[in-house]
C-alpha cells in the first residue's frame, strides 16, 4: 500500500496542541506503511532542501536502514512525530546519525539509529557546490527565497497546463476517428481495420485524459 503524507521539514512552524497530535499520528501511520510495503510517496512541505527539493513536490521513498545509506544521499527520518527529508551526513559508532538540509546552515541534532526510515529513490539529487551556495543564499536572504518560490510556482503551474506528448497523440487519434480519417499512428491496411484500431485507442485514452488532474 502507498500512502500520501505531508513531509514536515525543519523550516516549517511547529504545530501546537491538536494539530501537533494529528500530524504525529499521520507521520506514524505513514512510517508503518513504509515499513510494511517498502515504498512511500510524500508531498514535500518546507524549504530546507532548496534548491533541490521544492514545496509541493511529490517524492518516492524506499525503505532502508542507516547501514545501507552513504553520505550525500537524501533520506527520510522520523523524530518526535515529525518527518525530516534531509541529506545524510554520517553515522556515529553508537548507531546514531546526522542529517542536514541543503539550505540549512548547520546539521540537525543527532537522530537515533531507529529513526531512519528510507532513502529518496524517485530521482537522483546530488549535492553540488553551486546548489549548496544557492541554498545558503535562499536561507539567509528572504527576498531571494520569496522570489525563487514564486518563480518556481509559476513554472509549475505553466508545466501542469501543458499536455504531454502522449496526451496530444491521443487527442489527435480521437479527432481523426471522429472525422472518419486515417489514424496517424497506424499504417493504412484497410479502412475498417484502421477505424477499429483508432476507436480502441480513443476509448482507452478517455479515462486517462479525464483523470489526469486527480
Amino acid at each position: 500500500m502507498q500512502l500520501f503524507a505531508k513531509d514536515l521539514l525543519i523550516l516549517d512552524p511547529t504545530p501546537n496542541g491538536t494539530d501537533a497530535n494529528r500530524e504525529a499520528q499521520r507521520a506514524l501511520l505513514a512510517a508503518d506503511s513504509l515499513r510494511a510495503s517498502g515504498r512511500l510517496r510524500l508531498r514535500v512541505r518546507g524549504e530546507s532542501m532548496l534548491p533541490n527539493l521544492w514545496p509541493c513536490e511529490v517524492v518516492e521513498i524506499a525503505s532502508c536502514s542507516a547501514e545501507d545509506v552513504s553520505p550525500g544521499e537524501i533520506v527520510l527520518a522520523l523524530r518526535d512525530g515529525r518527518f525530516y527529508l534531509h541529506r545524510f551526513v554520517g553515522r556515529f559508532p553508537s548507531g546514531g546519525f546526522l542529517l542536514r538540509g541543503d539550505s540549512m546552515p548547520a546539521v540537525d541534532p543527532e537522530f537515533s539509529s531507529e529513526g531512519l526510515l528510507g532513502r529518496l529513490v524517485s530521482r537522483h539529487v546530488p549535492l553540488r557546490a553551486w546548489s549548496r551556495a544557492v541554498g545558503q543564499l535562499l536561507c539567509y536572504c528572504r527576498p531571494a527565497r520569496t522570489l525563487a518560490l514564486k518563480l518556481h510556482a509559476m513554472w509549475q503551474r505553466r508545466r501542469d497546463l501543458q499536455p504531454d506528448a502522449a496526451s496530444i497523440t491521443d487527442i489527435e487519434t480521437y479527432s481523426a476517428q471522429a472525422r472518419g480519417q486515417e489514424c496517424p499512428r497506424h499504417t493504412h491496411i484497410g479502412h475498417t481495420g484502421i477505424d477499429h484500431a483508432c476507436s480502441l485507442d480513443a476509448q482507452a485514452s478517455i479515462p486517462e485524459l479525464t483523470n489526469a488532474g486527480v
